[in-house]
């Protein structure tokens, strides 16, 4: 069951608008369902007729009202039947469904801000997508130093990266590594044990943070290893009373000289592509920035080039990078220098929610940036030298998803399933927490 209205009718024209077909299902009744003209009822699916232009603004509609978008179907004038799209194609061969599922609190402002053969269908005649070979990163060094042994590294320096203005604390931590045998890579992780005890009188567990420098560390001799901390600070949801992090808040407070135990590294799904020459798509939100510096740091820092005679990177990054306001954009001067630098090769696209609106008028997520350049992404996603990297609080997949799927069906294409499939040959790469 759906609805037609005026706007439908005027989008899904010959000149070449789209309209799209969301089955929701969850839709509540609540003050703010009176106000529509859109049918809700309280189970089963509703499908709702999207002019593209529409797409973001219906999707962030369904999340406030409580209801999850479980298909996105492009539809066309003539395929309608019994409220569902149906496909018209040849050769026996199906237009994929785009399946996408939501989270009520991807638009949430403190989360978001912190098969080997892909068929489509062109004028009935099938294309295959080339099956790469999934690469296969050899002596990747893991967990050297475990919990029961960690090594004990200095805290070298521990500096502000928040500007004047920003919201909250991000600290860039420098730790000595020199008198032990700690080596990574860029996309790894490493472990932290906070000193003390918790609540229930047991020494404290570790926490994994991203590592934000490359191999040879932010002096590029092999000596260091840097982190991006955030503190971590909310509400009790009884008490009021401000909780802070226990680990963050111990790291964002260390003092140059001070002892910090490591452990680690760990991690192989975030690791770059050998290829000197790949396309490398990075969304971040907050402190997910992390390990993007350090791939950055690796392609385009001059002195990291000259330590790397074996990877020279003539490829294309590009960034987009979810932050509340403009003082919270981390390490933004050698971003922008980067940017400056290598304009061929280096794109940075910021969302900064409390600053832009998007074409709605709302605030401006890391999804609305996608959704706006989707066309463009999901483009490049189907080359086959290009790896997609998404680092950030969860949350930020589910909005990702949904502009995508709705570039992909164009083409008639299941994203949800090529997502899968380019994951599978290594070239979709996810890191939230």
């Amino acid at each position: 069951m759906y609805n037609s209205s005026a706007a439908d009718e005027a989008a899904n024209t010959s000149s070449g608008s789209r309209v799209f077909i969301y089955e929701v299902v969850g839709l509540r009744q609540n003050e703010e369902t009176d106000k529509t003209d859109y049918p809700i009822r309280q189970s089963g699916s509703v499908f709702i007729r999207v002019p593209y232009k529409r797409m973001n603004q219906e999707m962030q509609r369904v999340t406030r009202m409580g209801g999850k978008i479980v298909s996105i179907q492009l539809m066309n004038a003539d395929n309608q039947a019994n409220g569902k799209a149906t496909s018209t194609t040849t050769d026996n061969q199906a237009n994929g469904k785009a399946t996408v599922t939501t989270d009520s609190a991807a638009n949430d402002e403190a989360k978001l801000e912190t098969k080997s053969e892909s068929k489509l269908t062109e004028k009935g005649k099938p294309m295959t997508q080339a099956k790469p070979k999934k690469e296969t990163h050899t002596d990747v060094p893991v967990n050297i130093y475990r919990p029961n042994a960690p090594y004990i590294g200095k805290c070298i320096s521990n500096d502000e990266l928040v500007g004047e203005g920003g919201i909250g604390t991000v600290r860039h931590l420098t730790f000595d590594i020199s008198g032990g045998d700690l080596r990574y890579l860029e996309g790894q992780s490493i472990g932290i044990i906070p000193p003390g005890t918790d609540k229930n009188g047991k020494p404290e567990k570790l926490r994994l943070y991203s590592i934000a420098s490359t191999r040879h560390g932010d002096r590029v001799d092999d000596k260091t290893v840097s982190l991006c901390v955030r503190q971590l600070e909310y509400k009790h949801p009884e008490t009021g009373e401000t909780i802070y992090g226990v680990c963050s808040t111990h790291l964002c407070h260390l003092e140059p000289g001070a002892d910090v135990k490591i452990t680690g590294p760990v991690g192989k799904e975030m690791l770059l592509p050998s290829d000197p020459n790949a396309k490398v798509i990075m969304f971040a939100t907050g402190t997910g920035i992390a390990p993007f510096r350090a791939y950055l740091w690796r392609m385009f820092k001059e002195n990291e080039k000259a330590a790397n005679p074996d990877y020279q990177f003539n490829g294309f990054a590009w960034l987009i990078f979810g932050i509340p306001t403009t003082p919270n954009i981390l390490y933004k001067e050698e971003l922008e220098q980067i940017q400056q630098q290598y304009p061929d090769n280096f794109r940075l696209t910021c969302a900064i929610s409390r600053e832009q609106k998007n074409p709605e008028g709302g605030r401006m997520y890391i999804q609305d940036r996608v959704a706006e350049h989707a066309e463009e992404l999901w483009k490049m996603i189907q080359e086959e030298n290009t790896h997609t990297y998404i680092c950030g609080l969860k949350g930020m997949e589910g909005g990702i998803d949904e502009a995508l799927s709705a570039a992909a069906a164009k083409d008639g294409v299941n994203w949800i399933d090529y997502q899968k499939e380019i994951k599978k040959i290594g070239r979709w790469h996810v890191e939230t927490y």
